[in-house]
């Protein structure tokens, strides 16, 4: 909990390759299909950035991309090209995200391209976003219809169905976070360290070595 309460501390001030790790440690490490985060637009030099990521990581599967930009934050999302495309062969996938306008060709460029323009032009935050971060179809349709209220559990997401599993989901992800974070902590820089983790293989053995040792 202590090693928790560290990392939240000190991630405001913390490096790009930092952050990246915090927002998005459970796509990083393989055991999520995407994580979509913001950051302060005057932080960082973000076309840099995601070019430096698509230069290390992209040879991994990971690909990271702006969805939206304003003048005071930059949102990116960071994702594994082969699980989403696997999330949209889903038939109840499909269903909700024809129901908000996206094309039948299924095409993952496509979907975000649709998905960038609602987040980036939409009053409220579209609620088919949690269809790409791999959130359990019921919990998303169950945010729908029930706008925001009435969840069994409120973690990573509001949930709706299964809340023992939700938890269960919420503690490994946080693992995720604690473990890449307690790494950069000794190494210093994420592409160094997570092709290390990636090549080690066993990501959940590796995690709960490092979950041990904290």
């Amino acid at each position: 909990m202590k090693h928790s309460m560290a990392i939240r501390s000190s991630v405001e001030t913390a490096s790009f390759g930092y952050k990246l790790a915090y927002h998005s440690a459970p796509s990083l490490l393989g055991l999520k299909p995407a994580n979509l985060f913001s950051l302060n637009q005057r932080a960082y030099n973000f076309d840099t950035e995601v070019r430096r990521f698509r230069r290390n990581m992209g040879h991994y599967g990971l690909r990271m991309r702006t969805i939206c930009r304003n003048q005071n934050r930059c949102t990116l999302l960071v994702f594994r090209e082969d699980m989403l495309e696997r999330l949209l062969q889903d038939p109840d996938r499909r269903v909700v995200l024809t129901a908000y306008g996206y094309e039948a060709s299924w095409d993952l460029e496509a979907c975000l391209t649709f998905l960038s323009g609602r987040i980036s032009h939409s009053v409220e935050f579209p609620h088919e976003t949690g269809i790409f971060l791999g959130y359990p179809v019921q919990d998303v349709i169950g945010f729908i219809q029930n706008r925001g209220e009435n969840f069994k559990l409120c973690g990573v997401w509001k949930v709706y169905d299964n809340p023992e599993q939700a938890q269960h989901t919420f503690d490994l992800y946080d693992r995720c976070r604690e473990a890449l974070c307690k790494q950069l902590e000794g190494d210093g820089d994420l592409y160094q360290t997570l092709p290390r983790l990636i090549a080690r293989g066993n990501i959940l053995g590796t995690l709960k070595k490092y979950v041990m040792e904290m």
